[in-house]
């Protein structure tokens, strides 16, 4: 029983949760390109991997971590079904044996022009202008920049 004159506070909305929203928004992504890299035989966090490695070229397996704010321990598992699939290579560094290098195989290079066809179809489905898209991906940058200094 709650004294006279007490205030209660209301328990935030669900609605109002920035978090949340973001949280929906990151798992009708999820959904997105599950339908579009099925097919291709690629999960989201592989599709991850190979932009890096599209991008940058040959790189430690702690600089895609880096990249893709992923743990060694998470990375490696998914390197390793990636090496399997005929994706990556994996390969000691001759300057330092702890070190593991990453590069895409041919194979891997096959898929940049279906991955850039199935994000271009994710793109549109979005109805949103380029700039808005631009500006939304901007503040999220923003924010993940925001909670990383905690």
């Amino acid at each position: 029983m709650l004294d006279k004159g007490v205030e209660t506070l209301d328990p935030p909305r669900l609605s109002d949760q920035l978090c949340f929203a973001a949280y929906a928004a990151a798992h009708a992504f999820g959904k997105a390109y599950r339908e579009v890299l099925d097919p291709l035989g690629l999960t989201y966090p592989q599709y991850l991997v190979l932009l890096v490695l599209w991008e940058d070229g040959e790189m430690a397996v702690k600089d895609i971590g880096r990249r893709l704010h992923l743990d060694t321990g998470t990375l490696t598992p998914l390197l390793k079904r990636m090496e399997a699939a005929g994706l990556v290579r994996r390969k000691r560094s001759l300057d330092d044996e702890r070190q593991v290098r990453v590069s895409v195989t041919g194979k891997g290079r096959d898929l940049k022009k279906p991955v850039a066809d199935a994000c271009e179809h994710v793109a549109c489905t979005l109805e949103l202008p380029p700039a808005k898209v631009e500006a939304l991906r901007a503040s999220l940058i923003e924010i993940v920049h925001s909670l990383g200094r905690r």
